[in-house]
């Protein structure tokens, strides 16, 4: 599973870790999240991700 980047702040979505603060257990792929998901750190659309190098 690949590692997702938010454009605007630079969170990165760790898939092996998720997001257990908004809910995102750990092993759930980015494409898995529901299109209403943000990012945690600074409210950013999911359309604002782009695959972590």
């Amino acid at each position: 599973m690949e590692k997702w980047g938010c454009s605007v702040c630079g969170y990165i979505y760790d898939p092996e870790i998720g997001d257990p603060e908004n809910g995102i257990r750990r092993g759930t792929d980015f494409d898995d999240l529901s299109d209403d998901w943000v990012c945690p750190d600074c409210g950013a659309d999911k359309e604002n991700f782009d695959i972590a190098e």
